[in-house]
């Protein structure tokens, strides 16, 4: 789906509640404050790439704030990666301030309130993902949020060009290259977050994250198995069985629950893509389920709904 909006036909003394509309309606709730008054303008193109969203916002000086009562109504949570272009943005979240300038990004976490501006005429490029796509790929994303990375060389770089490179290329694209695409630039993302050494410091040791962070890895490439073991993995990474089980416990899970979510992320993805023509059986054997009443179980217990629910779900809203 692509969709656009603009300013210069709304009448000026309407444009202001257009676009809180707009930006509410595309992003999530929020108050929008406009410094320029009546002379404000923007506009706004928005595309869907399965489960994630991208938009190109550009906009006189504005400041949005997201309050503790435009969170009571919503259920998912998501993150919202924001590439800043001309100007600098100042993001503001649990107390912590960051100064955005055009050659990084910055990561915002749509469950908690925040203020965001910036006083000149600014380009966005915005990634909307909802937080169990990331979480398939990124372990506590939360942890993320208020973070800048660099967007001037390497992976980080390499994520901004792609993006920009998609937003201009959507039109282009079918709605199974799309979802592709959307894919490629979380995958993306995660390499350009997981390449910044900050991500090593958390709740322990950066040495005891690193080892997190190469067991996760080795257990997302390992998901399909079916025989992968806590043993396996221990091997695998060269450590001790008990000391797997200790990093995994300091993030507040076990190594097989783990394991569990990830596949059952990999099946959700599946059952909400409308290209993907696999049955249920299918899915959750290509994902390392060997029991399909097991694997349903499950979906409900992590997800809410059955898995036949959710694919049922996804046709309609496509459809």
């Amino acid at each position: 789906m692509q969709v656009s909006y603009a300013t210069n036909d709304i009448p000026a003394h309407s444009r202001q509640q257009y676009w809180q509309d707009i930006v509410s309606r595309t992003y999530f709730s929020l108050d929008l404050r406009f410094p320029s008054g009546r002379d404000f303008d923007a506009r706004l193109g928005a595309w869907s790439m399965g489960p994630v969203a991208v938009s190109r916002n550009i906009a006189n000086g504005l400041l949005y704030k997201r309050h503790e009562r435009h969170l009571q109504s919503e259920r998912e949570e998501s993150f919202l990666i924001t590439v800043p272009e001309l100007a600098e943005i100042r993001f503001e979240q649990d107390n912590k301030v960051v100064q955005c300038r055009p050659g990084a990004f910055l990561i915002e976490r749509s469950h908690l309130p925040y203020e965001f501006s910036h006083q000149d005429t600014t380009a966005l490029w915005v990634l909307k993902i909802p937080s169990a796509v990331l979480r398939a790929r990124i372990s506590r994303p939360e942890r993320l949020a208020t973070l800048q990375f660099d967007a001037s060389r390497s992976v980080g770089a390499l994520f901004v060009d792609t993006l920009r490179l998609a937003g201009e290329r959507i039109s282009e694209m079918d709605d199974m290259a799309r979802t592709l695409m959307g894919k490629h630039l979380v995958e993306l993302l995660a390499m350009a977050i997981e390449s910044d050494d900050r991500v090593l410091t958390g709740h322990s040791s950066s040495v005891r994250n690193g080892h997190l962070l190469r067991c996760e890895h080795f257990i997302r490439t390992r998901l399909e198995d079916m025989r992968l073991t806590p043993q396996t993995i221990a091997d695998g990474c060269g450590i001790s069985l008990r000391y797997l089980h200790q990093i995994f416990e300091g993030e507040g899970l076990t190594v097989c629950a783990y394991i569990r979510n990830q596949r059952l992320s990999m099946c959700d993805s599946l059952l909400r893509d409308p290209n993907c023509r696999k049955s249920i059986s299918e899915i959750a054997y290509q994902w390392g389920f060997a029991d399909q009443a097991q694997f349903s179980r499950n979906y409900r217990g992590r997800f809410g709904c059955t898995p036949s629910e959710a694919r049922a779900a996804s046709r309609i809203s496509t459809s």
